[in-house]
């Protein structure tokens, strides 16, 4: 740079006094100050500022003010010899001295001195840190450690580490090749081959160094490393999935061939030469089992094999019939049954949703499964068209069949459909109603020759009297509410919630505005409260399928069942 320097000024003053009397001259001396021309050093190594004012013998004081800071300033001298600071990059550090005149005057001057950065490049060194014991073998941890490298500079550091595979296995998978230490797993290899990775360290001032390092890598015994996955526990009617794509060769490619390899009933596969593929677990009556193996091939036509169990329990269905529905539904219509707004409905979980995989003694819609039976309780086919009661195979409930609605009531058969009756249920036949309040007889009744009027248990003695037992039995009774909507089959669309091909003959509904159905179940509430008198009892009504508390004096029709409760 160019240099200002403040120069001495000598200033003569000639004072004249009147009259020629002669005068005087008088010499004013100006302090001055040059720092010097600008440096250029090497950082770390020695250089010297000398300054040079004028008038001489004042004092000299010298300070730092911009750049990176010096030690030892600020200090005093005309002459000084000074180390130039250690400095991550090429920088300009400027200086200023002040010089204080005998007279007291105060002058300044600066200098720059440019400082050359000299950085030492850093040190790669590599560790070998894992597996514990060497060579490594196929599935050990690798791990290389660049801990111990280093900057040679006094205030360096190493602040950057590059990882790169310069030869050796293409499957060597690596998730961070940017840190200090680089792991890896050791890949499945036919032969023992090297791997050999670089490093390169960098340091904060830019400088970089590398290091290249071999790590031996042992073959494996097996080449071809077959996985059919994890034994499994399912349910019948399950879709089963067979998964061998966790199977490992040393380039990655590979087929596989699926095999059933247990005795008994082959279960067909969705695709045998698929890795991963599905079959439905079949019917089974008890605890079963299958076993598959999978042939997993790979490109050099090496092979390897596995086994997996799969364990087939049979599905817990209840031992009551399903709802009959075959869709799922939101609020107000039909949705797709994997809609997670509206889950776990009956379409999708229960009975009803693997009717097609269910084995049958009879027929029925969906899982429904009756069995027609003649007036002795003999099994009729399936498209028997004349019939006295169903056996549902499900609950094992022998159900009524009512015969057709004819003649006028009182004159009407035993059993036929537009028979209505009170409730009214005790051994004796007699009509109390739950208490000690007799029922005012309805009129007409059927069968008016009855002392026992339109009582439930009147119709059911009269059931239970027949010679040889109605349909082969003679312990008919009134069903429960869980019976009687076992039945119920929620996905018809028409008149009634009952299959008219195994429960003929419903009553039209406007005979008596109605189709009500007794249950052997008391309601406990009634319409103010508990009902103290307990003078209503449950009915189904057929039409939706809804249960309704009515009063144990009205009428209402009956089915009569047989055989043992059973409501779980």
């Amino acid at each position: 740079m160019l240099k200002k320097s403040l120069s001495v000024a000598a200033i003569s003053v000639l004072v004249s006094g009147c009259g020629g009397s002669g005068g005087s001259d008088e010499e004013v001396v100006r302090a001055s100050i040059n720092a010097g021309q600008d440096v250029t050093v090497i950082e770390k190594n020695e250089f010297t500022l000398k300054a040079m004012a004028s008038p001489t013998g004042g004092t000299f004081n010298w300070q730092v003010t911009s750049g990176p800071s010096i030690d030892g300033f600020p200090q005093t001298g005309e002459e000084l010899t000074v180390t130039a600071p250690d400095v991550k990059g090429d920088s300009t550090a400027v200086l200023k001295v002040d010089y204080l005149s005998p007279s007291g005057e105060l002058v300044s001057d600066t200098l720059n001195v440019n400082i050359t950065s000299n950085n030492q490049l850093p040190v790669a060194k590599v560790t070998q840190t894992g597996p514990a014991t060497l060579p490594s073998k196929y599935l050990d941890t690798v791990v290389l450690s660049a801990v111990d490298s280093t900057d040679p500079d006094d205030n360096g550091q190493v602040v950057g580490y590059k990882w790169e595979l310069i030869s050796g296995p293409s499957n060597i998978v690596v998730e961070d090749s940017g840190s200090m230490t680089l792991s890896f797993v050791h890949p499945l290899l036919a032969d023992t081959q090297t791997a050999v990775w670089r490093l390169t360290v960098t340091d904060d001032e830019g400088g970089s160094t590398t290091t290249d390092f071999s790590v031996a890598l042992a073959k494996n015994d097996k080449v071809v490393l077959a996985n059919a996955g994890e034994d499994q526990e399912v349910l019948e009617f399950d879709t089963v999935t067979l998964d061998a794509s966790k199977s490992v060769t040393v380039d990655g490619q590979y087929t596989c061939t699926w095999q059933q390899s247990s005795a008994g009933d082959a279960i067909a596969l969705a695709d045998s030469s698929a890795c991963k593929t599905t079959f439905q677990a079949p019917d089974k009556d008890g605890k079963t089992f299958a076993t598959f193996k999978v042939t997993v091939t790979d490109s050099a036509n090496r092979s390897g094999d596995d086994e997996v169990r799969i364990d087939i329990l049979p599905k817990p269905l209840s031992k009551l019939n399903d709802s009959g529905s075959s869709a799922c539904y939101n609020n107000s219509e039909k949705i797709n049954c994997a809609n997670t707004e509206f889950p776990r409905q009956d379409a999708e979980l229960g009975r009803d949703s693997v009717a097609a995989l269910i084995s049958k003694e009879g027929s029925g819609d969906l899982a429904f499964d009756f069995t027609k039976l003649d007036a002795d309780g003999k099994e009729l086919s399936n498209d028997a068209s004349s019939f006295s009661c169903v056996r549902d195979n499900i609950t094992g409930l022998v159900w009524e069949v009512k015969e057709a609605t004819a003649g006028t009531l009182p004159n009407t058969s035993t059993r036929n459909a537009q028979n209505h009756y009170t409730w009214a249920l005790n051994p004796e036949g007699t009509e109390f109603i739950g208490s000690e309040y007799p029922v005012i007889n309805p009129a007409p009744c059927p069968h008016i020759s009855d002392t026992y009027r339109c009582g439930v248990q009147a119709f059911i003695n009269r059931v239970n009297s027949e010679s040889g037992g109605y349909c082969g039995g003679n312990t008919w009774r009134l069903p429960s509410y869980t019976e009687l909507m076992s039945i119920a089959d929620f996905g018809r669309v028409g008149v009634h919630v009952l299959d008219p091909a195994f429960f003929p003959n419903m009553p039209a509904p406007s005979l008596q505005g109605h189709l009500y159905y007794w249950t052997s179940q008391t309601a406990v509430g009634g319409t103010n409260g508990v009902d103290a008198n307990l003078t209503r009892a449950y009915v189904v009504d057929m039409e939706t399928g809804n249960d309704i508390p009515r009063a144990k004096a009205q009428t209402a029709y009956v089915r009569l069942v047989r055989g043992d409760s059973n409501e779980n």
